[in-house]
């Protein structure tokens, strides 16, 4: 299959966008099977250009759902296994010494390169975790002193097992609030499960290898599409509405900031634009407030002892808070 690349630097049209976005997700799907809402909510953060945290327990294919992202789109792909002795030039590299030019060289780390897989991120000290926030937020690294842009695409996804909790370290709030999204992938049905193993058997290999869709100045392309997508005063307004709804709630302790606000924006716009909509409408704030919001609240001890979630939290608000009615772009 041929990759698409648009005509121009920044010239695409919305239902290219859509067409593409449809071929993405097929390919992925091929080894992914019956998760589609779960690739649409990750395609939806890449092509926000933000970073995504997968929160679920072993073996549901978080590294195979990355890696075949990369596949299809035609990034350069890198995997960092997280363990308590990893050190932060294990991600953002390191100087050498060249003993032939007498002179240290800089070695880059996995860091460098546009879609990085942190496995088990919850498993290194904080001190490693921090060497991605400064590569998350600003898209560069500093190491001795000299900063260093990385490329662009650059995007995160990282994992982390929520049952787990021996050897690991919490991420701090600041960094849990650099992912734009987090999500989850869940068992599949028996059905789905069925076809895995079929899909297993028939191809005679444990690896598979999928067809890329894209490349990287595509991607960029798509991603600059979606920053023309109109938000008409009112949904801009929900969005609003809904992230103070969060900070009003009792149950909370500390309720989302304004980058929350800009993390929904961000995702409802790349939402419209896969499907082929320069307008946002408020259907596309709703289906991305549990994952944008969710994991950016802190709620009041007595409602961990309770098991109240915050993704419970940020459903309830989106079902008090009223709903514009959809105005399209003029």
């Amino acid at each position: 299959m041929s990759t698409l690349t648009p005509d121009a630097p920044g010239a695409m049209s919305f239902p290219d966008v859509a067409a593409c976005s449809e071929r993405i997700l097929d390919q992925v799907e091929q080894v992914v099977v019956g998760k589609r809402s779960v690739l649409h909510l990750m395609w939806t953060g890449m092509l926000a250009d933000g970073h995504l945290l997968i929160e679920d327990v072993p073996g549901l294919a978080k590294t195979v759902i990355a890696r075949s992202f990369a596949q299809v789109t035609g990034l350069d792909f890198a995997r960092v296994q997280f363990t308590p002795d990893l050190m932060p030039s294990d991600i953002t590299g390191s100087s050498v010494f060249d003993p032939r030019a007498a002179d240290l060289e800089f070695r880059p780390g996995p860091v460098f390169t546009n879609l990085l897989l942190g496995d088990e991120i919850n498993r290194a000290p904080p001190k490693t975790q921090a060497a991605l926030l400064e590569a998350m937020q600003e898209r560069q690294v500093t190491t001795d002193g000299v900063t260093r842009a990385l490329g662009r695409p650059f995007i995160v996804i990282a994992t982390q097992n929520p049952l787990e909790f021996e050897g690991t370290y919490p991420l701090p709030e600041a960094q849990l609030d650099r992912f734009l999204l987090r999500l989850s992938v869940g068992y599949p049905t028996r059905n789905d499960e069925w076809a895995i193993l079929q899909r297993r058997m028939q191809r005679r290999a444990e690896a598979v290898t999928l067809d890329a869709v894209i490349d990287a100045p595509t991607m960029l392309a798509m991603q600059r599409t979606v920053e023309d997508v109109h938000v008409d005063e009112s949904v801009g307004y929900y969005i609003v509405d809904l992230v103070d709804a969060t900070r009003r709630r009792a149950e909370v302790e500390v309720g989302a900031s304004p980058r929350a606000a800009l993390a929904l924006l961000g995702a409802a716009r790349a939402s419209a634009a896969i499907a082929g909509r320069d307008f946002v409408v408020p259907d596309d704030v709703k289906a991305l407030a549990v994952a944008a919001l969710g994991h950016r609240l802190a709620l009041r001890p007595d409602q961990w002892i309770r098991g109240v979630r915050a993704d419970d939290i940020v459903a309830r608000c989106v079902a008090e808070v009223p709903t514009p009615a959809p105005r399209p772009s003029p």
